[in-house]
């Protein structure tokens, strides 16, 4: 009887500190129009949801990041949001869960929804060659590495077999590359050029440099993560005549009520507002994460905005309702189910480091998974996802109608941490499947 009281008790007490992240975070959940239930209602546990809190606030106090806000999405409605630790660990101010944080590569998926709403409206080709727009990649060449009688390396420029489409920029497959994933003459001729330190570049001008580059690949032949979602960003200002912000804020941004979402934060009362990391903790030892304070002129479609848990969950719950929200259609179910299929099959060659990890494919913007099984953390096939390299990650699981925001500025932590609250956030369900209406 004791035992039962107790663990009623516990049960009580969990429920209430559950209750009482979420009531803490209400203004943030209002002033987004995002509705929020109890756990249980749709078919979570509080308990075990707290645990994660628990984690986070462990790892707080092992200095090993200085604070997260980690949103669960079910059934469309807030189950779980809570912020942990500090917004700047050299300022005594706590993580509330409007902070805004440098999202990196998470800016991808807008874009890519961007881009095909573009599509849907019959401005934009995915089969289309990239140089109908940008007329300066109808001229690139593919690097090819050969050894002369001396045995030394050489890299021979040959004319790609086909032309790089819109599609290949999507799905990481146009031959571009990063120069800084894996080796070969072609990634550090990137690195010699510096090509990913952006400088004062217009968008404009970054297509027309990273243009004059060899490419690592054949177009299609070959899954390499690259500046091509840039060159996307760039595509979609050829054809609105708008810059990408302009273009995004219009069409998405706005409409969405992403107040927060955007490429600099010049404004005093959103800087301080900003999350950072340890000084230490670093992309590299070379590459701090960037000052959004400083406004530049590229607005990078690959990694360049920053935004809230509670803005991205906006576009996040848009995607989970088909490509509607609040009545208004962004894009057809029948686009986001295309975008969020495989788009690379068996005859695209994965590299070494193929980010998407085992059991997933990737589609227009999104990894996806395609296995139950081989990935070491749970999800259902029919997932979708990707994260930010200052730590910050997503996903959508259509399967159990589930899908959370998780934002931290950690680059040193990001890959460890996702497979952690993955296993957390699934160890929660305990109704599978879409959770019935409570």
């Amino acid at each position: 009887m004791k035992n039962k009281l107790r663990d009623v008790r516990r049960s009580l007490l969990v429920l209430g500190l559950v209750s009482s992240a979420l009531m803490a975070c209400a203004p943030a959940l209002q002033a987004q129009n995002l509705p929020s239930a109890k756990p249980e209602q749709v078919g979570l546990s509080s308990e075990r949801l707290a645990r994660l809190s628990d984690w986070l606030r462990a790892e707080v106090a092992q200095k090993k990041i200085p604070g997260a806000v980690i949103m669960v999405v079910r059934g469309g409605r807030v189950a779980y949001l809570d912020a942990i630790g500090q917004r700047d660990p050299a300022a005594p101010a706590a993580m509330k869960a409007d902070d805004i944080f440098r999202i990196y590569s998470m800016t991808k998926p807008i874009v890519s929804v961007a881009a095909m709403m573009l599509v849907e409206e019959g401005r934009l080709a995915l089969e289309a060659p990239v140089s109908r727009y940008i007329p300066a990649f109808a001229d690139v060449k593919v690097g090819v590495e050969k050894t002369d009688a001396q045995g030394q390396k050489t890299l021979e420029l040959v004319a790609p077999r086909r032309a790089i489409t819109v599609q290949d920029l999507m799905r990481h497959t146009s031959g571009l590359t990063y120069g800084f994933f894996g080796e070969g003459m072609v990634k550090q001729a990137y690195r010699d050029n510096n090509i990913n330190a952006q400088g004062d570049l217009t968008n404009a001008e970054f297509a027309e440099r990273i243009a004059k580059m060899p490419l690592a690949y054949q177009p299609g032949s070959t899954w390499d993560y690259s500046n091509s979602t840039d060159v996307l960003g760039r595509v979609i200002e050829v054809i609105t005549g708008q810059s990408l912000y302009q273009h995004l804020k219009a069409r998405l941004l706005d409409p969405l009520g992403m107040k927060d979402t955007t490429f600099y934060v010049p404004e005093a009362d959103r800087r301080a507002r900003l999350a950072e990391p340890f000084p230490t903790d670093r992309i590299t030892p070379a590459a701090p994460l960037f000052d959004p304070r400083k406004v530049a002129a590229m607005e990078s479609g690959g990694g360049g905005l920053l935004s809230t848990a509670t803005d991205y969950a906006r576009f996040l719950l848009m995607l989970r309702n088909g490509g509607q929200l609040d009545g208004r259609r962004y894009i057809s179910p029948a686009t986001l189910a295309f975008m969020t299929s495989d788009h690379l099959g068996p005859s695209v060659m994965r590299t070494a480091l193929y980010l998407p990890g085992p059991g997933y494919g990737f589609g227009l913007g999104f990894a996806v998974r395609t296995s139950t099984g081989e990935a070491a953390f749970t999800s259902a096939v029919g997932e979708y996802n990707w994260g930010g390299a200052g730590g910050t990650s997503m996903w959508v699981d259509p399967a159990n109608d589930l899908f959370v925001v998780f934002m931290m500025q950690s680059p040193t932590q990001r890959v460890g941490y996702r497979s952690i609250l993955r296993n957390m956030v699934y160890a929660a369900i305990t109704e599978s499947g879409r959770p019935a209406s409570r």
